[in-house]
């Protein structure tokens, strides 16, 4: 089977225990193909956490949950050295943390003070861990999602503007509709009986990461052409210098999108064309993921603030204002 249908075929089995959400299930699929990481913001019960079980379930990949909490220390994650003696000799040995799963799961991540959420930092962009002057690479299929609760701020720690650069995309989840929500309920009652014997629980198919690795060789094929590569890159330069186009637009902005937002959107479009079945990136792609890459990568102004102005009303008047050229 071709690598796209394998992947079709794995987002497929997890809408089906994921229901109402098949926006987050697509980018969840988007940054495992573009080998990049996801923070996703909801409020609790919106299956975040099901999410990437249910990814895990279905792909042969080793998940480890982290609950981020404010006692946590770097070493829980990253793991550390630990003395060992044996025969009258001892010696440190390092002891892996759980970051050296292929999937990781950083819960409620602005729970955890600064030092803790740097520890991830390293992992993330060069994908090793360093302890004790030596580096440990981590797995090749690695990809880190992370949660937040938009709604509780009391004792958090707002992750900083070079934690969320890190982050290939900003996955906001919102509630399912009435019919999704009555198909949950009935989904949760047949997972009920199945665990008490009472249904057919069959052990899902899992996908073998190979697929994953042989459709990102496609995905490096699919080709941007010089218009649609300029938009992205002027779409970038819209944020960063907003009087060029529209002097209300520059009171809402302070700081605009980095050449690393660039990169990821790029990145992302040319999966999603994969995704769609396209061997070329469309501006009509960079307009479906813009929000998605861009969304925590703006600063906005006290204005902004103010005025209740979010980062997506902000990306959305850029891209009616930037034309493809």
């Amino acid at each position: 089977m071709a690598p796209r249908d394998e992947i079709i075929k794995l987002g497929k089995r997890i809408g089906q225990s994921i229901i109402g959400q098949e926006s987050m299930v697509e980018r969840l699929l988007l940054g495992l193909l573009a080998n990049g990481h996801l923070l996703v913001e909801g409020l609790p019960g919106l299956a975040k956490t099901r999410a990437i079980k249910s990814l895990a379930k279905n792909l042969e990949a080793e998940l480890s949950r982290v609950q981020f909490t404010p006692d946590l220390l770097p070493a829980d994650i990253t793991g550390s050295e630990i003395y060992f003696s044996e025969g009258g000799k001892g010696e440190f040995k390092f002891q892996q943390g759980p970051i050296f799963a292929n999937l990781i799961l950083a819960d409620e991540i602005n729970r955890a003070p600064a030092k803790v959420q740097s520890a991830l930092l390293e992992a993330m962009e060069e994908r090793q861990v360093t302890v004790g002057g030596k580096s440990y690479p981590l797995p090749e299929l690695f990809m880190v999602m992370a949660t937040q609760n938009p709604i509780e701020q009391e004792g958090t720690y707002p992750l900083p503007e070079a934690q969320l650069d890190r982050f290939l995309m900003h996955v906001e989840v919102g509630y399912p509709d009435e019919k999704s929500e009555a198909a949950i309920m009935r989904l949760n009652r047949d997972e009920e009986n199945a665990s008490h014997g009472k249904g057919k629980h069959a052990p899902p198919e899992r996908l073998d990461p190979q697929a994953v690795f042989d459709a990102r060789v496609e995905i490096g094929a699919v080709t941007v052409s010089d218009p649609v590569e300029n938009y992205m890159v002027t779409l970038a330069f819209a944020t960063r210098y907003p009087d060029r186009y529209d002097k209300d637009l520059a009171k809402l902005l302070q700081v605009g999108v980095s050449p690393r937002g660039v990169i990821g959107l790029d990145k992302v479009s040319r999966a999603y064309a994969w995704m769609k079945g396209r061997d070329y990136v469309t501006p009509d792609d960079v307009k479906a993921i813009a929000n998605d890459v861009f969304r925590h990568r703006l600063i906005l102004s006290y204005e902004a603030h103010a005025s209740n102005t979010t980062p997506d009303k902000v990306i959305d008047r850029i891209i009616e204002l930037v034309a493809v050229s």
